[in-house]
C-alpha cells in the first residue's frame, strides 16, 4: 500500500480508503468485520462512515448508524493506527431540527457518531451536502469548536460546489477557524465534470481530495460480479440492469448512471482493458490511482476477498497510450464541438511529492 499526504496537513493516509455505505444492509456484520480486518492487513488506514449508513427510509421512521456501530466494534482492536471519516448533515430522527448543518444538529450528531463509533475523537469529520437554511458561518464555528475541543482532528466536506468550497476557504480564513483540509466528491472515467473547476481550485488552496463511485456504482466493473469475480449477468444497452446490482437497487445511481451512453463507455473499457491484458475494474482503478490529483480512492465491497481486485490496481501502471485511451471514452461523450481541455484537465497535480510505501 502506498500513501499520500491529505492536502497540506502532515497527515499520511492510503491510496485505497474503505467505504462503509452498505455495512448492515447488503454486507452483514460479520461479513462487513472481515471486510475491514482484511484492509487493515493490507494497509488501508482510512475508514469512511456517515450516520446515513447504510441508507435508510426516514419517511418510515427508519434511520442509519448500523455502519458507524458495526466499524467502530471491528477497528477496536486498531483503533489509534486507523483514521476514521464520518460525516454532518443526515436526518437522525423525525424532528424539524434532525437534519442539517446547524450548530444544533452538528452537536447532537458527533455525539452520536461518537458513541457509536466507541471513540472519543473522529480524525476527518466532513460536511456530507450543503444546507441551504443554515449560514455557512454557524456551521464552519462549530467545526471550529469541535476542532478545538479535540473531538475532530480535520475536516472536510463532500458534494459541495467549487463556489461554496471556495466560501467556506473564504470565511474561515477571516475569521480565523479550522479550514477544509479535503473533499469527497464523486468521480470517475466517466464523471469528471469537478476537473473544470474544483480540482484546480484544490490544488491551489491544498486540499486533498477522497474520490467516491470510483466504478460509477459498478457500471465500469461491465456487470454483476459473483463470488469468484466474474461477470455472472454483463450490462447491456437498451436493457434494464441485473437484479441484484447496485444500479438496479438504488433509483439515485439508476438515474445517474444507466444510460446508453454510458454503457457504450463501458463495452470501449472492456476492449482496452483486454487489449492490454487488464480487467475493467483494474484499468478503472489505475486511471484514478494515476491522477496526482486524487489523494485516496474510496472503495467499497461485499465480501473481503473483492478487495483484492481493487487492489490489484496498484501494481498497474498505466502507458501514456492507455491513459489517452481512457481519457477518450469521456472526451466521446461531450457534446460537438467539445474538447477535454474545455470540459476539464485531469492532469491537475496537488501531491508532488512521490507516495511513501509501508
Amino acid at each position: 500500500m502506498k500513501y499520500r499526504k491529505l492536502g497540506k496537513t502532515g497527515l499520511s493516509v492510503s491510496q485505497f480508503a474503505l467505504g462503509t455505505v452498505n455495512f448492515g444492509s447488503s454486507v452483514p456484520e460479520k461479513d462487513a468485520t472481515d471486510i475491514v480486518r482484511r484492509a487493515y492487513q493490507d494497509g488501508i488506514n482510512l475508514f469512511d462512515t456517515s450516520p446515513g449508513y447504510p441508507p435508510r427510509s426516514p419517511e418510515l421512521g427508519e434511520f442509519g448508524g448500523m455502519a458507524e456501530e458495526i466499524l467502530g466494534k471491528a477497528v477496536k482492536p486498531f483503533r489509534d493506527e486507523v483514521l476514521i471519516a464520518t460525516k454532518a448533515w443526515d436526518r437522525t430522527g423525525t424532528g424539524p431540527n434532525d437534519e442539517g448543518l446547524s450548530r444544533h444538529h452538528v452537536l447532537r450528531t458527533v455525539e452520536q457518531s461518537l458513541r457509536r463509533l466507541q471513540t472519543d475523537y473522529i480524525d476527518i469529520y466532513l460536511i456530507h451536502r450543503p444546507d441551504p437554511e443554515t449560514p455557512l458561518e454557524e456551521t464552519l464555528a462549530v467545526l471550529d469548536d469541535l476542532v478545538h475541543s479535540g473531538k475532530v482532528r480535520y475536516i472536510g466536506c463532500s458534494n459541495l460546489d467549487a463556489w461554496l468550497v471556495c466560501k467556506a476557504l473564504w470565511i474561515s480564513d477571516k475569521r480565523n477557524l479550522a479550514r477544509f483540509d479535503c473533499v469527497e466528491v464523486r468521480y470517475n472515467l466517466i464523471t469528471r465534470v469537478l476537473e473544470r473547476d474544483l480540482f484546480p481550485l484544490c490544488a491551489s488552496e491544498g486540499l486533498g481530495v477522497i474520490a467516491y463511485n470510483p466504478l460509477a456504482a459498478g457500471l465500469l466493473a461491465g456487470g454483476l460480479h459473483g463470488g469468484k469475480g466474474k461477470v455472472i449477468h454483463p450490462y447491456v444497452k437498451g436493457s434494464d440492469p441485473p437484479g441484484g446490482s447496485r444500479i438496479a437497487l438504488a433509483s439515485d445511481y439508476r438515474q445517474r448512471y444507466w444510460h446508453d451512453r454510458n454503457l457504450g463507455a463501458v463495452e470501449k473499457l472492456q476492449g482496452i482493458a483486454r487489449q492490454h491484458g487488464h480487467t475493467p475494474v483494474q484499468v478503472a482503478f489505475a486511471w484514478l490511482l494515476a491522477n496526482k490529483a486524487v489523494t485516496s480512492v474510496l472503495t467499497s465491497v461485499d465480501f473481503a476477498g473483492q478487495l483484492d481486485q481493487s487492489l490489484s490496481a496498484l501494481g498497474i501502471l498505466l502507458t501514456p497510450e492507455e491513459r489517452e485511451q481512457c481519457d477518450g471514452l469521456y472526451e466521446a461523450m461531450l457534446p460537438p464541438g467539445w474538447s477535454i481541455q474545455m470540459a476539464g484537465s485531469n492532469v491537475v497535480r496537488t501531491n508532488p511529492q512521490p507516495p511513501r510505501t509501508a
